[in-house]
């Protein structure tokens, strides 16, 4: 594939999660650059995330590896270690199956931008650590733990 124009990759803004789940990630926008640029065993995402705004619920994966890298701003990291700043040349990893929790929080005044990479394993299970909730990749329904399906919004 030639050279890709950014600009020309649509935006999502928000997230799919169920109410009120969504609210502290409504502000984030991504461009979804590994799935316009045709790729298809994994992902790579150029995320926008302005003040005070969360990537994602605090969650981890069963069978997908992540990789985030900041390129411009600060994000507060935590996990279930605590809390670690990243800064702009800053990534961190997240093996697949470890159980431990994370998403990026913009404590800052300024917006951040950083790259998600993720490999796209359709057995995949996301499982959110601080809420009633679960994501298989297979049908991207979110579902409580029990399996009970959320109310589409």
């Amino acid at each position: 594939m030639p050279k890709m124009d950014v600009a020309a990759v649509p935006v999502r803004t928000g997230s799919g999660y169920p109410q009120p789940f969504d609210a502290p990630c409504a502000a984030r926008r991504r461009q979804r650059l590994g799935e316009a640029g045709g790729l298809g065993d994994f992902g790579v995402n150029l995320t926008t995330l302005p003040s005070g705004g969360w990537s994602s619920q605090r969650h981890w994966h069963s069978d997908e590896d992540e990789f985030v890298y900041v390129l411009e701003g600060e994000l507060t990291l935590i996990e279930d270690g605590g809390e670690t700043v990243l800064h702009a040349g800053d990534c961190a990893t997240f093996p697949k199956g470890t159980g431990n929790g994370h998403h990026l929080i913009n404590k800052s005044s300024a917006t951040a931008v950083y790259l998600e990479v993720g490999s796209c394993n359709p057995h995949d299970l996301t499982t959110y650590s601080n809420i009633d909730m679960t994501c298989s990749n297979a049908d991207g329904r979110f579902v409580h733990k029990d399996g009970t399906p959320y109310p589409k919004s």
